[in-house]
């Protein structure tokens, strides 16, 4: 399929979003495809991805991110670590457009690419940080800290957990379940629950784990 066959790639994600059961608009449609030919455009030359065919990236990409949009319902202020494309940062940011959505990766082409997104979609909940999250600090901290095929957990824990508020928690977007990972979590922190994720169109295993600081 062709990137240039937008009807085709629209009904595929719009039938997605469907079997996810997600109240997207058809303008929030309209802007995840806008964001995918854009990510199509730039990766052309920045290699912003290794996933080149359109309809693979309608699944492995936006239909995957989706997935776990509900699990952000009540977010208020979100950082995606290791954010590199935009994903699920950009997913969650036109599902929710009153939810503060910030994005951090190390690599300066791909954080040019998420500002670039973020200036012609329109998305004035989006913020953008070029760096090590480790050494990244914020005015305010974060409810919920997220990241997508990113890090070892302990490793992620470690590396944000300064900006986490109080009461907050993780959701990593992992593959098959993390059984070791979990096992190797830094002290004072507890996997407080795990789902399991069916992706439309995408025979793998997805679960999100959620994270929260045990009480001193």
């Amino acid at each position: 399929m062709s990137i240039n066959d937008t009807s085709s790639l629209r009904k595929m994600l719009a039938d997605g979003v469907q079997e996810l059961g997600l109240p997207l608009t058809d303008g929030q449609i309209d802007q995840m495809i806008a964001y995918l030919l854009l990510l199509s455009k730039w990766n052309a030359v920045y290699n912003l991805t290794a996933i080149r065919d359109p309809k693979e990236m309608v699944k492995q990409h936006l239909l995957d991110s989706l997935s776990a949009v509900p699990a952000f319902a009540n977010a208020r202020n979100v950082l995606d670590v290791g954010a590199g494309g935009g994903l699920p940062g950009m997913m969650l940011a036109i599902a929710y457009p009153d939810t503060k959505i910030a994005m951090i990766d190390t690599v300066s082409k791909k954080t040019a690419f998420l500002n670039q997104a973020k200036t012609e979609l329109g998305l004035r909940n989006v913020t953008v940080h070029t760096g090590r999250v480790e050494a990244l600090d914020v005015a305010e901290k974060f409810d919920v800290i997220t990241s997508r095929a990113f890090s070892e957990l302990c490793n992620f824990i470690n590396w944000s957990g300064h900006l986490l508020a109080d009461g907050g928690q993780f959701i990593a977007m992992k593959g098959v379940a993390p059984e070791q990972e979990i096992e190797r979590l830094p002290q004072g922190w507890q996997v407080i629950s795990m789902q399991a994720l069916s992706v439309p169109g995408l025979q793998a295993e997805r679960h999100l784990v959620f994270v929260k600081k045990l009480p001193v």
